[in-house]
């Protein structure tokens, strides 16, 4: 790869992180977020069709988390089967601010998992999910099966 290759990525890779933070305002404006591992298998496994977006997120704390490290090959293998697409996010703590999902003492509650689902009688119509869905599309083509996207700082 040549270093405007690298470069172009680089800038893609922001503008992603860039559009998964304001698809994540919107669908939870919205009430079409499921957060939380546990939450978000009970959403698939009841209604499967109304995901339309998958985030997986983890830092270095959880890295060698294997039962975490489990639901996520699960949850992977799911979102495949149905065609949902999913990035995985390395930064829990910039992605609770972002959704303002904090205890009293400032730490990330679980959202190793997020859902975007699509409201009950249509599918949701963000143009920042369609973008998100254009670079998976774009990865994959790449063979990057789940794309990690890097959140802008606040």
């Amino acid at each position: 790869m040549t270093l405007e290759g690298v470069r172009g990525q680089e800038y893609t890779m922001q503008l992603a992180g860039k559009t998964l933070e304001e698809l994540l305002v919107s669908a939870q404006s919205q009430e079409c977020l499921t957060v939380g591992v546990y939450e978000s298998a009970k959403v698939m496994n009841v209604d499967p069709d109304c995901v339309a977006f998958c985030v997986l997120a983890t830092d270095e704390e959880y890295e060698c988390d294997i039962a975490l490290q489990i639901h996520f090959t699960l949850i992977q293998a799911f979102c495949f089967d149905n065609g949902i697409d999913i990035v995985r996010v390395n930064d829990t703590q910039r992605l609770a601010e972002i959704l303002g999902n904090t205890d009293e003492s400032g730490e990330p509650k679980d959202v190793h998992c997020i859902l975007i689902t699509n409201p009950s009688e249509d599918t949701l119509d963000d143009p920042a999910l369609e973008k998100l869905s254009l670079f998976c599309e774009e990865c994959r083509s790449f063979n990057e099966w789940v794309p990690a996207i890097t959140l802008p700082e606040c």
